[in-house]
């Protein structure tokens, strides 16, 4: 029997304990937000928050997350009132909406350490894929979520440059 915490509620699955964390959460809690994309560890639309990190739910056990806090999109916020929730809406990044809720948890992972960061370390801490090419609001949106965190703004997302310009 494997014990966590998940979204602030404590779970036990009775599965095997080397089950990946994201089928856990998709198959026996029905949070399906947590997305599966490739099963590598290479596009990061399982990532979830573990214990405060941005991690890959289809790269961790349910045996290695024993112990641990875990928070899914389904957590994150009631509501969408999250600052990088609102200001990805507020700049229409989402297009298919596959990608989003782990882009979202590993944004919302870097904002809760870094408050001000830049368009790089943007750039290295969503190392998520998208289909759709979102890339250029994407930074954008992450600016402004920062500045919403900090009190210094709403979330109208401002243009500029974006997420696009560094290689990848």
């Amino acid at each position: 029997m494997t014990r966590f915490t998940v979204n602030g509620s404590p779970v036990e699955y009775l599965m095997d304990p080397e089950t990946p964390l994201l089928w856990a959460l998709r198959d026996a809690s029905n949070l399906t937000g947590t997305k599966y994309g490739c099963g590598t560890g290479e596009c990061g639309a399982c990532t979830v928050d573990i214990d405060g990190q941005a991690r890959l739910a289809c790269q961790i056990s349910i045996a290695a997350a024993e112990g641990t806090f875990v928070t899914t999109i389904e957590g994150l916020s009631e509501g969408r009132e999250h600052p990088v929730q609102r200001a990805l809406i507020a700049a229409s990044v989402p297009q298919c909406g596959y990608c989003i809720p782990g882009i979202v948890m590993a944004a919302a992972a870097l904002l809760r350490t870094n408050r001000s960061p830049s368009r790089d370390e943007i750039a290295d801490a969503i190392p998520n894929l998208c289909r759709c090419g979102i890339y250029p609001r994407l930074t954008d949106a992450i600016l402004q979520a920062a500045r919403i965190a900090r009190g210094e703004g709403g979330a109208e997302a401002t243009p500029g440059p974006g997420f696009g310009d560094a290689q990848r």
